[in-house]
């Protein structure tokens, strides 16, 4: 698994990226219950790059939240 780049990810609709996040955290919820039963994963920094990129596209997500909404000064 490679990481996803964040324009790549910028440049998937709302809908995309949650699919893609459901997809990306159904994997590593699997990477996990291999390690849990006490089985080697097969690629030790798959875990790592899994949360990379749930971590990502959850910020372009709440970039675009923010972005929508006006910015108040107080």
């Amino acid at each position: 698994m490679t990481l996803a780049r964040m324009k790549d990810l910028r440049a998937l609709s709302d809908d995309d990226l949650r699919r893609r996040i459901a997809d990306v955290e159904n994997d590593l919820l699997r990477e996990r219950g291999i390690a849990a039963m006490g089985g080697a994963p097969p690629s030790p920094g798959r875990m790592r790059a899994l949360r990379t990129n749930v971590a990502r596209s959850l910020t372009v997500l709440r970039e675009r939240e923010l972005g929508a909404r006006p910015v108040t000064a107080s």
